[in-house]
């Protein structure tokens, strides 16, 4: 085992739960100011996923006071707290940039029957 491996794999958070591209999810994200740190919730829809291991990202996409904003986060990442599934989505496309486009109701994502 490689140093760079041996590193990885001492980095690599054990529970990580399962979401899909489509999901609406809620990040809890550590943010530093000045020398107080708080956690920040960083909620909408994950319109991409990519990468493996120890690199892989998520993109989240949400409106904010009518501006689209779009968030990678590094999944492995230490500053990430918790990851919450708020619902599961109904898509057939690996990434959702086509909401990019759209706004409204027509930016929404069917939610999954169970």
């Amino acid at each position: 085992m490689t140093i760079i491996e041996q590193i990885n794999k001492e980095n690599i958070k054990k529970e990580v739960p399962s979401f899909n591209v489509g999901d609406t999810v809620k990040v809890s994200v550590k943010v530093i100011e000045g020398t107080r740190e708080r956690i920040q919730a960083y909620e909408g829809v994950v319109i991409a996923k990519r990468g493996g291991s120890i690199s892989e990202t998520f993109t989240v996409r949400r409106i904010s006071f009518g501006v689209g904003v779009e968030r990678t986060f590094p999944l492995h990442s230490p500053k990430i707290t918790d990851i919450k599934v708020i619902k599961k989505g109904a898509v057939r496309r690996a990434k959702l940039y086509y909401l990019r486009n759209l706004t409204g109701k027509a930016a929404k994502v069917k939610e999954v029957i169970r």
